[in-house]
């Protein structure tokens, strides 16, 4: 396959975050450039373009002389990633709830029942679409700064999500928790859709400190 010359950058940079959180780029050898770049019929220097912009937002990592490594998941990490999520995400869904116009409130049920229909088919995109139902409930607050800043929060946060929901039974209880959320958001119930979310993220931060806990995630 290759990609369209317009935008080559950004493609790029999308495409190569989109296998690096479904797990397609295993953290523990180094990304096979020449490989990728022949496969994408480009040259190497935009592809490590995009791996140093992947590398700023925190899901790669560079070392002299052997190229670029996807970060593995971390239990200090997850715990400082969550933990800005708590502090801001509850406000922020809170606000939007308040704020949402028709057309946003459209999209994030259409996007909670692809979550959904994902889910059924357990499909790879599980991690994305939670992200994309997480979001659908934070960008109508119409916080520029705070939006994209929880946004990148999400994109670190979608492989521990893809982490949290491996037990069997943990994608059925995450999706009756997104119903709920969903329906009080809807309800422009403030209060209480901020207490759903302080829960809902508490609950997958102490899954994942079980899950974490003892394994060996230095670099």
């Amino acid at each position: 396959m290759s990609l369209v010359v317009r935008n080559l950058s950004d493609q790029l940079f999308d495409l190569v975050r989109s296998r690096i959180l479904s797990g397609a780029v295993p953290p523990d050898k180094p990304i096979r450039q020449d490989a990728l770049a022949a496969e994408l019929g480009i040259s190497k220097i935009p592809l490590r373009e995009a791996l140093a912009r992947l590398e700023q937002e925190g899901l790669v990592h560079s070392q002299a002389n052997r190229g670029f490594f996807v970060r593995p998941l971390s239990a200090d990490e997850a715990e400082e990633v969550y933990a800005l999520r708590l502090k801001l995400e509850p406000e922020v869904m809170a606000l939007a709830a308040q704020r949402a116009n028709d057309e946003e409130r459209r999209f994030a049920i259409d996007t909670l029942a692809t979550l959904y229909q994902v889910t059924d088919e357990r499909g790879d995109g599980i991690g994305a679409f939670n992200r994309a139902f997480h979001m659908a409930l934070i960008w109508p607050s119409g916080q520029p700064v705070t939006n994209h800043f929880l946004e990148r929060l999400h994109v670190l946060s979608e492989r521990y999500a893809r982490k949290h929901l491996e037990p069997l039974g943990r994608d059925e209880r995450a999706n009756e928790e997104h119903r709920e959320m969903l329906d009080t958001w809807l309800a422009r119930d403030g209060d209480a859709i901020a207490r759903l979310t302080y829960a809902h993220v508490s609950k997958t931060l102490d899954d994942l400190r079980q899950q974490l806990a003892g394994e060996d995630v230095q670099p």
